[in-house]
């Protein structure tokens, strides 16, 4: 489990590509100390095992599924990309609840600043904007960010120089693709509450209702 709070921007330094699949070499500072193989490490908010540890770097295998659903196999040599360790059981939870199981990806639409914040506008798939919520909490490239306003064909977030600074997002350009990941607590819900449309019973809305929810 993650929560979306970016501890390095590290780079690729090497990719080995499979018929349908990858392993990612990557370089990294400050994540490394303590990191050791079978750990999970965020890799623009994918979660991966780390396989091996060298000097300055790690590398973690990419499957099939994963370059399917996420912009992974975008990733070129010299790409820099967001990393989070797994969150300690002692950590503080200053972003959300973030799985590192990518929903898909989106597309920037346009970036424009406002004042010291610089707003992107993100083109989703409706599978993606059915879980988004104005103000709700939404994972880009691995960052944990608040929906600052919900489009019909997408979602804007405004962002503060900070964040821009010590994430990937300042290389990002109109075009680029993202990975997204929609905050997990609005998928479990609709899937317990679909069970009552099969006649399944269990958790209704009127259940929930009754007991403050």
């Amino acid at each position: 489990m993650f929560t979306g709070l970016i501890e390095e921007a590290g780079e690729v330094a090497g990719i080995r590509r499979g018929q349908h699949s990858a392993v990612l070499t990557i370089r990294a500072d400050r994540i490394l100390p303590g990191v050791k193989t079978g750990d999970s490490i965020a890799v623009n908010g994918v979660c991966l095992t780390c396989t091996s540890v060298g000097s300055g770097t790690f590398t973690a295998d990419v499957m099939h599924e994963t370059l399917d659903r996420s912009s992974l196999g975008m990733l070129r040599p010299g790409s820099r990309v967001n990393l989070e360790r797994a969150m300690p059981a002692d950590g503080r939870f200053g972003g959300h609840i973030v799985a590192g199981h990518v929903d898909g990806t989106g597309r920037i639409r346009s970036i424009r600043r406002d004042d010291n914040a610089v707003w992107y506008t993100i083109s989703a798939g409706p599978q993606i904007l059915r879980y988004i919520v104005e103000k709700g909490s939404i994972t880009v490239d691995g960052i944990s960010l608040t929906v600052a306003r919900l489009l019909t064909d997408a979602f804007e977030v405004s962002v503060i120089p900070h964040t821009a600074a010590v994430t990937t997002l300042s290389d990002r350009k109109a075009g680029d693709a993202v990975n997204l990941e929609n905050d997990v607590i609005g998928k479990y819900v609709e899937r317990l509450l679909s069970y009552r449309e099969q006649g399944s019973g269990g958790i209704t809305r009127e259940m929930l209702t009754k007991y403050g929810f």
